[in-house]
C-alpha cells in the first residue's frame, strides 16, 4: 500500500458586496445555482448540486439523468460564519475513497461586505497533485469569482 500524503493547504480568499448571512447562504443554499456545470462527476451533464444544511448531510450533484454523485459530506455546519465541507476526489477528479480532503469556508463580516476565506487541506497518494489542481485556473480561484458574481447579484 501506497502511503498516503498530506499537501499544503491551498488557501484562497475573496471579499463579496454581501453581508456575512447572504454570504454564507448563497454558498451552500444556492450552489446549484452558481456552481460551474463543468464542474461534476458522472457520465451525465450535471443539473443541480446540493449541500444539506447539517452535520452530516450530503454535498452532492444531481445529474440530467436523476443519477446522484456525493463530492463529500458536511462536516462542520455553523452558520452564517463556516462550513466544512469533505471531498473525496483524486487528482483525475474521481470518487476516490483513499482521498482524505476537506474544505473549510469562512465568511469573515468585512466594512460593507464580507470575506470569504476557503482552505482546501489534502492527504492522499496524489496529494500534491490535487492541490495543485484545485489552486490553478478552473480550480478554486474561478470558482470563487463565479460565486462572488452570484452572492453580489451580478
Amino acid at each position: 500500500m501506497t502511503a498516503r500524503i498530506a499537501a499544503a493547504p491551498v488557501r484562497k480568499s475573496i471579499r463579496v458586496k454581501a453581508n456575512q448571512a447572504k454570504a454564507f447562504t448563497v454558498f451552500t443554499a444556492s450552489i446549484g445555482q452558481w456552481w460551474p456545470k463543468s464542474h461534476h462527476i458522472g457520465t451525465a451533464p450535471m443539473k443541480t448540486a446540493y449541500i444539506e444544511p447539517f452535520q452530516g448531510g450530503r454535498w452532492y450533484h444531481v445529474s440530467e439523468d436523476g443519477s446522484e454523485y456525493d463530492n463529500g459530506f458536511v462536516r462542520v455546519w455553523q452558520p452564517p460564519q463556516r462550513v466544512v465541507l469533505t471531498w473525496r476526489l483524486n487528482a483525475q477528479f474521481q470518487l476516490d475513497d483513499d482521498v482524505d480532503s476537506e474544505i473549510d469556508i469562512r465568511f469573515v463580516p468585512d466594512g460593507d461586505g464580507t470575506r470569504v476565506e476557503l482552505e482546501h487541506r489534502v492527504t492522499a497518494i496524489d496529494a500534491e497533485t490535487i492541490a495543485a489542481a484545485v489552486a490553478s485556473p478552473g480550480g478554486w480561484p474561478d470558482i470563487l469569482r463565479i460565486y462572488a458574481d452570484a452572492a453580489q447579484g451580478n
